[in-house]
């Protein structure tokens, strides 16, 4: 059988791959989403401001 040694490397092992595997999904899905949103917040911006001007200018 295991000795207690070897069962804490063990469960460190599957801590930090556990860790690993969850972090690797947040990069994957919730970083793209969030940049992608404040990409699109930020050219709403610029069209309303080019939309205000346009009608200051009217």
């Amino acid at each position: 059988m295991f000795e207690f040694d070897q069962y804490l490397g063990f469960l460190a092992f599957l801590v930090i791959l556990t860790m690993g595997f969850w972090l690797m999904i947040f990069l994957v899905a919730i970083v793209p989403y969030w940049i992608g949103g404040s990409i699109t917040e930020l050219f709403k911006e610029k069209r309303e401001k080019r939309k205000r001007e346009k009608e200051l200018k009217a």
